[in-house]
């Protein structure tokens, strides 16, 4: 007779799977969490906007400086059309900065206290921006020294002014 052997049964076949968490939810637990997150979210967006408002609101400065910058390098060889060309960017800056019916009727004197004020010194009524109520018309030159202070006088005018 044979000997018979007993079956072996499967050892894994018994096992039970281990129970898996539930998942983790986004939302935070409590409503004080909520509260901050939708207030931080709120206060990215009103930042957002104030910088894009404030960066809309500046870009004629950044046009104005950079038709300085290209009238520099153009008007080097020609004096004259440096300080009359200095003029007319003022002109048209303060045109774009303020309204036309406070800079439109403004000429010589008025014209430099103006500036001087939306500025807050007197480089334009007292120092090298007088050179610019005269050089549209060509009735005096100005040597290099003069023009460089005026540019220089419009470039911290253009970046600094008050509106």
């Amino acid at each position: 007779m044979a000997e018979t052997r007993p079956l072996i049964a499967d050892p894994v076949a018994g096992l039970i799977d281990i129970p898996l968490p539930q998942p983790v939810s986004l939302l935070p637990a409590t409503w004080a969490a909520r509260i901050v997150i939708v207030l931080l979210a709120a206060g990215i967006v009103v930042a957002a906007w104030h910088l894009l408002r404030h960066v809309r609101a500046n870009r004629y400065r950044r046009v104005a400086l950079a038709e300085l910058d290209r009238l520099q390098q153009t008007s080097a060889a020609i004096p004259g059309g440096m300080a009359a060309g200095l003029a007319l960017l003022v002109r048209r800056t303060a045109l774009d900065a303020f309204p036309r019916e406070t800079i439109a009727p403004l000429a010589g004197a008025h014209w430099l206290a103006f500036l001087d004020r939306s500025y807050g010194g007197d480089e334009f009524s007292q120092g090298a921006g007088r050179l610019l109520t005269t050089a549209p018309y060509g009735r005096t030159t100005a040597d290099a020294g003069e023009l460089r202070s005026l540019q220089d006088l419009v470039r911290r005018w253009i970046r600094g002014h008050h509106v």
